[in-house]
């Protein structure tokens, strides 16, 4: 990202509010992944806007989401095999404009536009597509010169949709060049796919992939062979993104229970749907492979839901993910609706985040769905922001520990039309991206008497951003930071720390 020198005002009054509270900001932690799903299929609202509006509404949604301490955005750029975005292989997507393959009026291009802003932000942006929909309902009737109508044999239609069957190398293929397309072009911090591989069953319904399976199956056992199948796409979309910028991340978000106890001795004390037998994806291996690099189980169960209760399920999570960064996908309606008798609370939001922070292996939570933030659905937002994410949090880092980006330099005072001003010179860049390239900021704030050699705590962060000045002070008088210790640090594409600069007054 280019850094721009530009000021950045950071909701100070977060903090304030916080330590109101009862609950201990310490318990915050320093790095934590806080994210949001941002759909836009079944969202009527995106095709009902003009331009203007619309992007409007996108920078509403991702301030609200920033205020309510949230640093990643999870938006949907691929629906059903369409684009909201500027594409030379899939039509503009109905679900913007209101017709498939209609562009917008005035052009513009939302996910660049929603990249630039969540950036601003200093939030990352994570494209989230649907691999293999291309169409949601029967009622929809595609274009003639689709490739689903040139090319029939590549698909199936199932339940009323219309699908890309899995078992198709070339199926593979054109999903990973979308990827590719998405990743060469755009900023993006990862690429997201959800839970719908295999779609869900619907019972006395077998899924017709007959032709396909006798063409490839070579005598395997059908369930075995679909998996093989999934399994296909998901080492060879990794190996796409990390080919093309290897420091873009791959997130997989599943249905939230891999196989019940009962089919095998592995699973989770559950009896729902498994997405080893009735999805076909073995998420477990894409860990154990290093295929993915998070995974965002969908959890969205009450905690004591009889048959999948998420109180234990995120436990078995937590134990059988290895090698892959693992968030808790939350129901962010379920959990403010359903009380919490273990607590006495009116919801589940406080025994969910704890859980979430009491076990070692899980990095986050991801709010399902942001819309229910952004409208503090019976106050989820002012919770989050009052108390569970009162803190800034920087997201987890990724890849090699031994690398870090260079430090800021001249880190400096300024006094500007009556303002105070936290200023440095950003690291140099080289001509092509690197993951070693600062994209951010940290500043960290201390008063006379805090230790500054200790960047641990979450409460001593001030501001997280892409740019070099952040507004310190309304005074220019020097008793305004008289004794104050400010520390800065850069974060690079893999969110990895610098070592620190410091200025004490």
């Amino acid at each position: 990202m280019k850094i721009i020198n530009k000021i950045f005002l950071i909701p100070f009054f977060i903090l304030a509010v916080a330590l109101s509270t009862e609950y201990c900001m310490a318990e915050n932690p320093k790095r934590e992944f806080r994210g949001a799903w941002l759909h836009v299929i079944g969202q009527s609202q995106w095709q009902n806007k003009t331009p203007v509006k619309a992007q409007e509404y996108i920078r509403e949604q991702l301030d609200k989401l920033q205020a309510a301490g949230c640093n990643a955005v999870i938006f949907q750029v691929r629906p059903m095999a369409d684009a909201l975005y500027k594409s030379k292989l899939e039509p503009w997507s109905a679900w913007l404009t209101g017709k498939r393959g209609r562009a917008p009026v005035p052009m513009w291009d939302p996910m660049e536009f929603a990249i630039a802003e969540a950036h601003k932000r200093g939030m990352e942006f994570h494209a989230w597509l649907n691999p293999y929909r291309v169409t949601s309902t029967s009622k929809e009737i595609l274009p003639p010169d689709h490739i689903s109508n040139i090319e029939p044999h590549r698909f199936v239609r199932y339940n009323g949709m219309v699908l890309f069957d899995p078992a198709y190398p070339e199926n593979r293929d054109f999903i990973c060049e979308v990827v590719e397309d998405i990743t060469t072009r755009y900023d993006v911090d990862a690429i997201h796919i959800d839970d719908y591989f295999y779609p869900y069953p619907v019972a006395g319904k077998p899924f017709p992939d007959d032709k396909s399976y006798t063409k490839f199956g070579n005598g395997k056992n059908r369930n075995d062979w679909r998996r093989e199948n999934v399994n296909l796409l998901i080492e060879q979309l990794n190996s796409t993104i990390k080919k093309t910028k290897p420091w873009v991340r791959f997130g997989v978000s599943p249905f939230g229970i891999w196989r019940n106890k009962r089919s095998d001795p592995r699973g989770s004390a559950s009896t729902g749907l498994q997405n080893y037998d009735d999805l076909y994806a073995d998420v477990l291996l894409w860990d154990k492979k290093g295929w993915m690099d998070y995974v965002v189980p969908q959890l969205y169960w009450e905690l004591d839901t009889k048959a999948a209760p998420s109180r234990h399920l995120v436990k078995w999570w937590n134990d059988n993910i290895v090698n892959s960064q693992l968030y808790i996908g939350q129901d962010t309606k379920r959990t403010m609706d359903s009380p919490d008798p273990g607590n006495k609370d009116k919801n589940e939001l406080d025994t969910k985040v704890r859980l979430s922070r009491e076990l070692k292996n899980v990095d986050g939570n991801v709010w399902w769905h942001g819309y229910w933030v952004t409208g503090n659905y019976k106050g989820v937002a002012d919770s989050l922001a009052m108390k569970y994410q009162s803190t800034i949090a920087i997201p987890p880092a990724f890849g090699d520990k031994g690398k870090r980006p260079a430090p800021v330099k001249d880190l400096r005072l300024e006094r500007r039309n009556g303002k105070t001003f936290l200023t440095w010179n950003t690291p140099a860049v080289g001509k092509k991206m690197s993951e070693t390239d600062a994209v951010k900021y940290i500043v960290y704030e201390f008063f006379p008497g805090e230790d500054a050699s200790s960047l641990d705590d979450s409460q001593t962060i001030i501001a997280m951003t892409p740019f070099n000045s952040l507004l310190i002070s309304d005074d220019v008088n020097e008793r305004s930071v008289k004794g104050i210790t400010f520390v800065v640090t850069s974060i690079d594409r893999m969110n990895r720390e610098s070592l620190p600069v410091k200025l004490s007054r």
